[in-house]
């Protein structure tokens, strides 16, 4: 009772002091609102433990528990798992198409790029497509992958010759990201922004039969580049999406009814 007489009090005195008084201390105290959401001003901010030239993780957080791409990666792919049926083909193994395609899946195919690869199903090079067969696939599931080759618009265009006309490509690539240290180091030619993979696929999907979306926010780019885990952020931390931190850029990519382009 004694807090809502203060209240009342204070806000008797305000009117009374006239509506430009009023308005200036509500602004001020905006202000003083706002101050507190600020960023800390230079030499204030506290770095921790990320006060290091050296990422957490060398392995992009494989080693802390799942790494904060996969988790754009296979929410992408499990938004779209009703589009992974019929013919599939992934590239490396068929996990992927197993686990969002499920019995919808009628052949799964893997490729490879030589003969190492004891579950390839296929094998060939994308650059060039040379013994790749031509409109075979219902789906193709290609997760970062498309960044290590270094002749981009060829293997778009194999990939498009490849799917069954109405066949639809499932693709992601890394934005914001280190340079594997291991074997894909010396192959890993790009980084895409969504504009990038627009245009790209445009050029033999055509606009109308694409959808490019992106994930990420500057704390989860922040995190990945350190090499910490998805675990280590909360599900809100991850969610928030600003498209100038793109951590993955994925596409869905229909090839249109009709003849071969």
């Amino acid at each position: 009772m004694r807090l809502e007489r203060m209240a009342e009090g204070r806000v008797r005195h305000l009117l009374a002091q006239g509506p430009r008084a009023l308005a200036v201390r509500l602004a001020t105290a905006a202000l003083r609102r706002a101050a507190g959401r600020q960023p800390p001003r230079p030499g204030q901010v506290r770095f921790g433990d990320l006060r290091r030239t050296a990422p957490l993780s060398q392995w992009f957080g494989f080693d802390r528990g799942t790494p904060v791409d996969r988790v754009y990666i296979e929410g992408f792919l499990s938004r779209n798992a009703g589009r992974i049926r019929g013919r599939v083909l992934e590239v490396g193994d068929n996990s992927y198409t197993l686990r969002f395609g499920g019995a919808a899946v009628m052949r799964s195919d893997v490729l490879h790029v030589d003969d190492s690869n004891p579950h390839a199903t296929l094998i060939g090079d994308l650059s060039d497509g040379a013994g790749l067969p031509e409109a075979a696939f219902d789906c193709i599931v290609l997760t970062q992958t498309l960044h290590l080759l270094f002749d981009l618009r060829k293997a778009v265009a194999t990939l498009h010759r490849m799917l069954v006309p109405g066949g639809i490509l499932l693709v992601t690539v890394p934005g914001v990201s280190s340079v594997d240290r291991g074997e894909w180091g010396p192959s890993w030619h790009w980084s895409l922004t969504p504009l990038s993979l627009q245009q790209l696929l445009a050029e033999r999907f055509g606009s109308a039969n694409l959808a490019v979306e992106s994930h990420g926010n500057v704390l989860a780019a922040a995190s990945f580049l350190y090499g910490l885990a998805a675990e280590e952020l909360t599900q809100a931390e991850i969610d928030a999406n600003d498209p100038r931190y793109p951590v993955i850029v994925a596409a869905r990519a229909v090839r249109a009814e009709g003849p071969a382009a």
